[in-house]
């Protein structure tokens, strides 16, 4: 990859619907505007990078080879649509309250922490200054914030619900986003128009 600025994405309630743990491909729901939207962002230059909690693991719920294979399935489905490929998937398959005891740990990848966005970058050479982190949930924004990003806030998700508890089980004070907009495709305008950052 030789893009220098991403758009970093979460995956629930960014990209598909958030049902809660998502463990099954039959419940994989790909939000509307979001195969447009990415094509648009990737057309622009933009490297796309998926940065995403995914506790269904820490719970005992899935194992990280089924998280990457949901993965797939969503960007099939939306290379169907006419999305191109993602240029990476990251996610922390952790929790400080595990039910798996393998994964009980306050991480550094677990957002509110940026540590899946500075792996991304390490590994890709992307300038964090120069990218976006497009979240639905406090958390994600939080993580954009500690990674020096431009963040924008989607109200497709659970962008209503009390923030995630941040590391120690504290909560974090929530730094307001760059933009707040209706959607991905809505992101993806404003990114544009902005010629961010």
């Amino acid at each position: 990859m030789t893009r220098t600025r991403a758009v970093f994405l979460d995956r629930d309630g960014v990209l598909v619907d958030d049902v809660g743990p998502l463990v099954r491909a039959d419940d994989i729901r790909v939000l509307p505007g979001v195969a447009r939207a990415l094509a648009m962002l990737h057309a622009s230059g933009w490297a796309l990078v998926v940065v995403t909690n995914q506790t269904a693991v820490a719970r005992g719920l899935a194992t990280q080879d089924e998280v990457r294979a949901l993965q797939r399935g969503i960007e099939s489905t939306l290379q169907s649509q006419g999305a191109p490929a993602f240029d990476d998937f990251l996610f922390c398959p952790h929790h400080p309250r595990a039910t798996d005891p393998a994964y009980r740990t306050d991480c550094a990848c677990r957002k509110p922490q940026p540590g899946l966005i500075h792996a991304a970058c390490a590994r890709h050479g992307i300038d964090a200054r120069s990218s976006v982190m497009v979240g639905d949930r406090p958390s994600d924004i939080e993580a954009g914030h500690g990674a020096g990003c431009t963040t924008v806030w989607v109200q497709t998700g659970r962008h209503a619900d009390a923030p995630i508890e941040g590391p120690g089980g504290a909560p974090f004070v929530h730094r307001p986003a760059s933009h707040v907009c209706a959607d991905l495709l809505g992101a993806a305008l404003w990114i544009l128009a902005a010629g961010t950052a």
